[in-house]
């Protein structure tokens, strides 16, 4: 019998095939722009043109958590399905991992397409069903989001050298007081609504700080600026959702069941896991790099390095499946 050609059976996989890496355990989180992305003898390449030949890279999917594809860019049907059987989420995007062309009046979003899997945990998404329909307990669960987010801040800028040498240094007299009267008055709201007004006002304040640490005065936050803190801020945000859209996705919880962003609003729950990493690593990022003028792809690797550095996956992870399992609301 001769051999197929048919690329769907040649070059077919299984999950199997791939040493399992857990998606908490991933290294990688890919932004592309101007390329193709296709399937090459069972492996996914991205190709670029270049004036003199066309340059292939390899993307090690089972190393992957998701891929945003920016402007300029196509996708092959044979690479989506490897990128599926891997578990690797695909985002569509703008330019520079902020999205351009759709959204609402306040805020613009990534398609998300999520590898179709029924073989996921289900008891996260259960226990996450126990208490979601409750007002009381889903304000509890946000307040507890809330906490873990300074917690990881704390943590984060007491023991990171570089940030703490730009003045991010949660041990300092000023910004201890800042985080320990946030933390008290997280405890005394009673709506989701002033609990995101606290969030917002304590992020504002991070926002002064940080331009008053890189002297980058006269900072405005305009999620349509084209300032480079602005511009990394919205890149480095969109890292952040690209890992908090694979924490809700491994777990089973879907994207609609948010504690603090609201019950219509479309990938709710992806804010809530990626507010608890963002202040802590892509805010102070941004305006070191913006101040010391690295370009977006240095700013793109630096937020890269720093989520890995101080497992930002591992550790939304771990607040999410937390909550998910909570029984003793009462404490």
């Amino acid at each position: 019998m001769s051999k197929s050609n048919n690329p769907y059976t040649d070059n077919s996989f299984v999950s199997s095939d791939l040493k399992t890496i857990l998606h908490s355990k991933r290294a990688n989180i890919y932004y592309l722009s101007h390329c193709r992305v296709m399937q090459k003898d069972g492996r996914v390449l991205y190709l670029t043109e270049d004036d003199k030949a066309n340059l292939y890279y390899n993307i090690p999917i089972a190393n992957t958590t998701c891929l945003l594809l920016g402007t300029g860019t196509s996708v092959t049907q044979a690479a989506m399905r490897l990128l599926s059987q891997a578990g690797v989420l695909v985002g569509f995007c703008g330019g520079g991992g902020t999205p351009l062309f759709m959204g609402t009046e306040r805020e613009v979003h990534v398609e998300w397409m999520t590898p179709q899997s029924e073989y996921r945990p289900t008891e996260y998404m259960q226990g996450w069903m126990q208490w979601w329909w409750d007002d009381d307990k889903r304000l509890a669960a946000a307040k507890l989001m809330q906490h873990a987010r300074l917690d990881y801040l704390q943590a984060i800028w007491s023991k990171d050298p570089d940030l703490r040498q730009h003045g991010f240094d949660s041990r300092s007299e000023a910004i201890q007081s800042l985080l320990t009267d946030n933390i008290r008055q997280i405890n005394e709201q009673q709506e989701t609504m002033h609990l995101l007004q606290l969030e917002a006002r304590l992020t504002k304040k991070l926002y002064r700080l940080a331009a008053e640490n890189t002297g980058y005065s006269g900072f405005s936050r305009d999620h349509e600026g084209i300032d480079k803190a602005n511009g990394f801020l919205n890149h480095g945000n969109y890292l952040a959702y690209g890992l908090g859209a694979t924490t809700a996705w491994v777990l089973g919880i879907p994207h609609g069941f948010a504690v603090m962003h609201g019950k219509t609003r479309r990938g709710a729950l992806v804010f809530d896991i990626a507010d608890i990493v963002k202040d802590a690593l892509v805010l102070p990022l941004a305006f070191i790099c913006a101040s010391e003028n690295l370009s977006e792809q240095e700013f793109r690797q630096e937020c890269l390095n720093m989520f890995t550095r101080h497992k930002a996956l591992d550790y939304m992870f771990e607040a999410v499946k937390t909550l998910a399992i909570k029984k003793d609301w009462d404490e």
